[in-house]
């Protein structure tokens, strides 16, 4: 493996958005560092981690839920956004990691829920307490269709919406006779954005937390906070007991002046170096233009989630199909050419909601999980976009194999299993099956810190069951390893710092209907960079069209490679799960 690092003066590429060159790692705490063996991770547990983030050398660290939560969804179910739940720490606490943070030179940005919030928040509290309550309208209430005498159940819902976690997304509320809305789990009522206290009250609690130090947020489903007043049925599909309220919640009609209402309440005037992101599911090339546009002031990039769904029959994770790199070329390389003149996009292979990225893209056998993994970082950095790394992928961590049921943790999955088993008429058998790839407690194993009990994660008994592959997949046997997935991040992420071309160049697809081939090119001024990709088990030779060949590229030199480097090696020969990254050499003499 080799990188190597243009000098610091070639570095003149614009400096307006300092996230084009940054590398933002999300944690989910609970499953990061455990410092009290109390089986959960918490701040503390965070904090004894910098120097670690540090050395990887990421330069934003973003923070699943901390805030008080009854934990329905692992903390995205808040009852006090201006608080620490005792499960992660303090408020002081907090502020000791947001100071390490700043220290070593990285920023802190923070989960914001605020489509909904818990069942449990005061403000619902009070909403649910009676109809004339001032907050009733804080939150989104009707009346059982067939009037206030209806009979509860499905058929006096509002409408036929489902929820994303199984079940109707309206709950009945005995005390005041009507329905409740919650998108998610009956326990995260939606807050009604059309209400402008509700907005207000928001945009408050972010200014409070900027001015705690926090460096910006990643809003969670935050193109859901629009709907469609009307709150209209949804079309029901085969085999589904619910509607599909989608087309009436997502990109609402007011998103955008909501969005860029709350740029101006809380980010507008502010100095510094501030970061917005927008998970939106359901978005497109051409929404997303207008949500990152500069110009607009709405937010700084956007999480979309087409290239996670192309392994899905019709967008259902449950029904898992094999992935077809063609699809995912394409699927990635329009959303590179949408944004390239206005806006910007972020680039990830998981999250906390996302299987893990080698066993669901790469090849997590142990012939090839570390080759893999590297290639598929070298992949994903490579594009022009900001690049997310979920906890652990820097390690190649994998896919945890769950025997029943009550080895899983989600809420999502349970649900799902309920609803699959007692209303759709699957066994058992077949619903473990389907959740294995993509459920969400792939992503929410602990952090594989060394090849003690529980990987070094916690003294104590973990929340949700270790990997067992942790006595040889983890950090103290990578860290000062300079052969390992964790050195190979490191490099990439150097490689992004050094080089203008990575951050700023442009991108170009090549041989986008090569079944096992990922290729591009990146451009700026006078540097041209190869990006080669081999996505099997088997060698590939590449074979570059007349108009991609003007470079000798079998000349060319290596940047960046995940084999051992080989000066004799054909360049345009791909090894399996090879990565090559090349740079131009001289123009061929018949050009």
């Amino acid at each position: 493996m080799t990188v190597e690092q243009a000098p610091a003066e070639t570095i003149g590429a614009p400096a307006r958005d300092w996230f084009q060159r940054a590398v933002v790692y999300q944690i989910y705490p609970r499953s990061f560092a455990d410092s009290n063996g109390d089986g959960i991770g918490d701040l503390p547990g965070i904090i004894s981690k910098l120097d670690y983030l540090q050395r990887l050398g990421v330069d934003v660290v973003w923070l699943s839920p901390i805030y008080t939560s009854p934990q329905d969804d692992n903390g995205y179910d808040i009852s006090d956004y201006r608080n620490v739940d005792p499960l992660f720490g303090t408020l002081e606490e907090l502020r000791e990691l947001t100071d390490g943070l700043h220290a070593r030179g990285m920023k802190l940005v923070m989960d914001l829920v605020v489509n909904h919030t818990s069942d449990e928040h005061p403000w619902f509290i009070e909403s649910r307490s009676s109809k004339d309550n001032p907050k009733r309208d804080w939150y989104w209430w009707r009346e059982p269709r067939g009037g206030a005498g209806a009979t509860p159940g499905p058929a006096a819902a509002p409408n036929n919406w489902g929820s994303a976690f199984s079940g109707p997304a309206w709950e009945f509320d005995q005390g005041t006779g009507e329905y409740y809305l919650h998108l998610f789990s009956k326990k995260q009522p939606d807050l009604n954005w059309e209400n402008p206290e509700v907005r207000a009250a928001v945009y408050e609690m972010m200014n409070w937390w900027l001015d705690r130090g926090v460096d910006g947020f990643r809003m969670d489903v935050i193109n859901f906070i629009s709907k469609d007043t009307t709150l209209p049925d949804g079309p029901v599909a085969d085999g589904k007991l619910f509607g599909d309220g989608t087309p009436f919640y997502i990109d609402g009609p007011r998103m955008h002046e909501f969005l860029q209402e709350m740029h101006r309440e809380v980010f507008a005037g502010r100095t510094g170096e501030l970061l917005t992101v927008g998970e939106m599911p359901g978005v497109t090339v051409a929404d997303a233009i207008l949500y990152t546009d500069p110009a607009r002031a709405e937010v700084d990039m956007v999480f979309q989630f087409e290239h996670v769904a192309l392994d899905q029959e019709q967008g259902d994770k449950w029904r898992p199909k094999k992935l077809q790199l063609t699809e995912l070329k394409q699927t990635l390389g329009r959303w590179q050419d949408g944004l390239a003149e206005t806006g910007w996009n972020s680039l990830y292979w998981g999250n906390h909601d996302q299987a893990r990225a080698v066993s669901r893209f790469g090849d997590d056998s142990a012939q090839y999980r570390e080759l893999s993994a590297m290639m598929l970082a070298g992949i994903l950095h490579l594009h022009r976009g900001t690049p997310y790394i979920y906890q652990g992928e820097e390690l190649g961590m994998t896919n945890m194999t769950f025997g029943a049921i009550s080895d899983y943790r989600d809420i999502e999955v349970l649900n799902h299993h309920r609803e699959a088993t007692t209303h759709l008429g699957h066994t058992d058998a077949e619903v473990l099956a389907a959740l294995a790839p993509l459920n969400r407690d792939n992503a929410r194993t602990p952090v594989q810190w060394d090849a003690t009990r529980h990987a070094g994660f916690t003294t104590g008994a973990p929340w949700i069951a270790v990997n067992p592959n942790a006595n040889h997949i983890n950090a103290a046997a990578q860290i000062d390893d300079p052969d390992s997935v964790y050195s190979f991040y490191r490099q990439v992420i150097a490689l992004r710092h050094a080089e203008p071309v990575v951050s700023h160049g442009t991108f170009t697809m090549l041989l986008p209907d090569h079944p096992h081939v990922y290729a591009f090119t990146r451009a700026l001024a006078d540097t041209t960079l190869l990006v080669l990709g081999n996505f099997s088990g088997q060698d590939q030779e590449v074979t570059l069209d007349d108009a991609d060949v003007a470079v000798d590229w079998d000349g060319a030199d290596l940047v960046l490679g995940n084999y051992p480097a080989d000066p004799a090696a054909p360049r345009l020969h791909l090894r399996p799960w090879e990565l090559k990254v090349l740079r131009a050499g001289a123009t061929r003499p018949d050009r």
